[in-house]
């Protein structure tokens, strides 16, 4: 997992760095007097102490150049990791990270065939959108892909756990993108090169295809990244309100792309852009406030506490022994769920001296949101989860 892992990041840096880098180079190209014939436009750059003249030719040049690099490689090995990470994670422990049983009460494999449709389903259903008489029109093409989005962010919060629900928005997401790629981008480019080995005039429409999925690949590149990593932020995908979060997040992609791809494009400082940008977030954190449960309206409080003041605190008893009846089977010095061989991120909960040090924690996992346990394995109830908010709220109130 750990290698996986790290090749997956390693991959993803790589192919979201060159996707950044055209894109900024194709929207700052300039006309010129010069420019040979079939050439688009220009543009020079500095880097590492050198200069570089780049020109773009929007169909194909008038012959095929001897040597030619070719952007694919990245995107396949980023899909190709992150689905082995999906298949070891989600898919090998899927009683823990995929099912849930309070929302979908299924076997694992359901889950897992559930999962395969759905992402196979996705870009099956984009790709004919794409290519039918509706995909003509770009901007009311991307309105209804956001629509459908939306509802497939709301449709997996009523299959998966929250955290499964958040991974498989970023890999359908991650899977069009790719697919973009394979299916469509990289084919209509060797298309391109053949008639130009043959000595024909290649067609300009493989061009336009091509532009296309790339624009959208590009407003997509930063909400898969925030989904990818969602599974770090239990007060995104572990609320009542996780589905809206995810489509706020959609959203807060298209405003800071368009603020880049203007300002690369020269065509403006659409610094409004920041100011949506905030107002989406100040409304996902507003969102991440709500629980399943509904807790009581209070200021949540991030302040530095010593676990004496906890363990002195009403009802820290009563959650210390909830606590280990609960979350011990995992968080202990020697676990005995299976398949868990040592406390996952090192975190015991098998004494009260350990939930007095934890508070914050716990309180954030399994108060403030349902992220703890995962999919609910040991049935924490919602009384559960409120005595642990009535704990910890209570002993910052007492400070």
């Amino acid at each position: 997992m750990f290698a996986t892992r790290w090749l997956h990041v390693i991959t993803a840096i790589a192919w979201i760095g060159s996707s950044f880098y055209f894109i900024a180079l194709d929207l700052g190209l300039r006309k010129a007097a010069d420019l040979p014939e079939g050439a688009h436009g220009e543009e020079w750059q500095v880097h590492g102490g050198g200069f570089y003249h780049v020109r773009k030719y929007l169909v194909a040049p008038a012959a095929m150049p001897e040597h030619l690099t070719w952007f694919k490689w990245e995107s396949y090995s980023t899909w190709l990791s992150g689905f082995a990470m999906l298949s070891l994670l989600y898919y090998g422990g899927a009683e823990l990270y995929l099912v849930d049983a309070s929302v979908w009460d299924v076997p694992a494999w359901v889950a897992i065939v559930a999962s395969m449709a759905s992402i196979a389903g996705a870009w099956i259903a984009y790709d004919l959108l794409c290519k039918s008489t509706f995909g003509d029109d770009n901007r009311r093409l991307m309105v209804l892909l956001y629509i459908i989005l939306v509802a497939m962010a709301w449709g997996y919060t009523q299959i998966f756990t929250g955290r499964a629900a958040f991974l498989h928005l970023g890999a359908i997401t991650a899977t069009v993108m790719t697919a973009n790629v394979f299916f469509i981008i990289m084919p209509n480019q060797r298309i391109v090169v053949a008639d130009l080995k043959a000595g024909r005039v290649p067609d300009a429409k493989y061009g336009k295809i091509a532009k296309q999925r790339s624009t959208h690949n590009n407003y997509l590149t930063l909400p898969v990244i925030f989904l990818m990593l969602s599974n770090h932020y239990p007060l995104a995908f572990g609320t009542q309100y996780n589905w809206a979060i995810a489509a706020l997040v959609f959203l807060m992609g298209v405003t800071i792309r368009h603020y880049f791809n203007s300002k690369h494009a020269r065509s403006g400082n659409p610094t409004w852009t920041w100011a949506l940008t905030a107002i989406l977030f100040i409304a996902i954190m507003w969102l991440s406030t709500f629980t399943p449960t509904a807790p009581e309206d209070t200021e949540e409080a991030a302040l530095p506490a010593t676990a004496q003041r906890f363990a002195a605190a009403e009802h820290f008893e009563d959650v210390a022994d909830m606590v280990a009846g609960r979350c011990s089977m995992c968080h202990a010095e020697e676990p005995f769920y299976e398949g868990i061989l040592w406390a996952p991120r090192g975190v015991k909960l098998d004494s009260p001296r350990h939930v007095a040090m934890l508070a914050r924690e716990i309180y954030l996992f399994a108060g403030r949101s349902n992220a703890m346990p995962p999919a609910n394995v040991t049935f924490m109830e919602p009384e559960d989860r409120a005595l642990i908010r009535k704990w910890y709220e209570g002993a910052l109130k007492g400070s």
